[in-house]
């Protein structure tokens, strides 16, 4: 059958008009701004669809998280509105023993993460402030309620269309943040009881005012402490499991609410500390120290001065450098941070009795001239030495 150019003209300009009305509807933006706009692919969908009776009793008894978004990358949708930025991922599908039904999107505000949007697809965002950069982090849920382990945070740009494009008259303030957190190093307190770690000062074109500390949970990224801005900044957090490391970011901000880019995550590991020292605690070190070629052998005896028992011990043993390195130690757990040695007491030598004492010692290998300790302390505590 054939049909007139008019005739075929008229289809496809029908069709067409119905493709963008579709493609518009998609996109369009609620007055909220929170809720995702782009549409995934058909493949990328996973609709939930009303379980039936074996299937709702297996979500019932369902209590395995889907596993933890991957492959977030910016992913801007086709077209915006003009005059409205929207920032907007993409991620690879999660997993789920009875099927991921939906992924909740957390974006990065002065107090914290907060709840952006939720997507069935694995495309989703919000709008925001045009050219304004923004961090967020994906959960996936399942029907039970589940919720995955958050993604890696990522930030990005809020766009208008799939480029940047010409940005309209910045409204006035500070617009600039300062710069991303570099260089966490963890323990950079020895002796303390739990999670320290320190880092250098962010720069901002006016002033950084405080850096904002979030630690990795199982399902989200929780803000645990807020310091001022500092030459030195060293956070710390008491009250964990000790020996599990925990993964932290720090996040700086200035005066005008302008947030930083994350810093790359870091594993910090809770420690034992140092025993706090008991009042009317006294002790005495001997030293004794043989050497040939570049092997130091060394015997310590710790004696007991004061008037109650010692009931747990770790000695500390100061070097003026750090061109010893330790090989082995006997009667106790040895262990070398930089110029400091650290013995911690054995189950059968835990308790120095009143005038009782413990022998202890290590073998290290050293370069050059063979220094001598500088200090010893049981506890915290300085020893006197004889």
């Amino acid at each position: 059958m054939r049909i007139g150019t008019r005739a075929l003209g008229a289809v496809l300009l029908t069709l067409g008009i119905f493709t963008v009305t579709l493609l518009v509807a998609a996109l369009a933006i609620g007055s909220g701004g929170g809720t995702a706009l782009a549409a995934a692919p058909a493949r990328d969908v996973a609709v939930a669809k009303a379980p039936g009776k074996a299937a709702a009793a297996a979500v019932a008894g369902d209590t395995k998280a889907p596993s933890r978004p991957v492959g977030l990358r910016p992913c801007p949708v086709p077209l915006v509105p003009d005059g409205i930025g929207y920032a907007s991922i993409c991620w690879n599908a999660s997993s789920d023993d009875t099927g991921v039904v939906g992924y909740d999107l957390y974006r990065l505000e002065v107090g914290g993460f907060v709840y952006a949007s939720t997507t069935v697809g694995t495309v989703g965002g919000f709008s925001g402030e045009l050219r304004k950069l923004y961090t967020m982090y994906v959960v996936a849920r399942d029907a039970a309620g589940n919720v995955s382990p958050p993604s890696n945070l990522i930030t990005v740009p809020a766009v208008i269309g799939m480029s940047p494009t010409s940005t309209p008259t910045p409204p006035p303030g500070d617009k600039v943040p300062p710069s991303k957190p570099t260089g966490l190093q963890d323990a950079c307190l020895q002796d303390y009881h739990g999670v320290t770690f320190c880092w250098p000062p962010s720069t901002d074109n006016v002033a950084v005012t405080a850096y904002d500390v979030y630690r990795e949970t199982a399902t989200s990224w929780l803000k645990v402490g807020t310091l001022p801005a500092s030459n030195f900044l060293n956070f710390t957090e008491a009250g964990l499991v000790t020996g599990q490391r925990y993964n932290y970011i720090v996040v700086a901000r200035d005066e005008a609410g302008n947030l930083s880019m994350p810093s790359d995550p870091l594993s910090a590991l809770s420690r034992e500390g140092m025993p706090t020292p008991t009042p009317g605690e006294s002790c005495t070190v001997t030293y004794r120290a043989n050497s040939w070629s570049s092997t130091l052998n060394t015997e310590i005896t710790v004696r007991n001065t004061g008037v109650a028992a010692i009931d747990g011990w770790t000695l500390t043993v100061d070097y003026p450098t750090s061109t010893l390195r330790l090989a082995s130690g006997w009667s106790a757990d040895w262990t070398q941070d930089g110029a400091r040695f650290s013995a911690k007491n054995k189950s059968w030598n835990k308790v120095l009795a009143p005038g009782g004492s413990t022998q202890v010692g290590f073998t290290a290998s050293f370069g050059g001239a063979l220094p001598a300790p500088l200090s010893f302390a049981l506890n915290g505590r300085a020893c006197t030495t004889r």
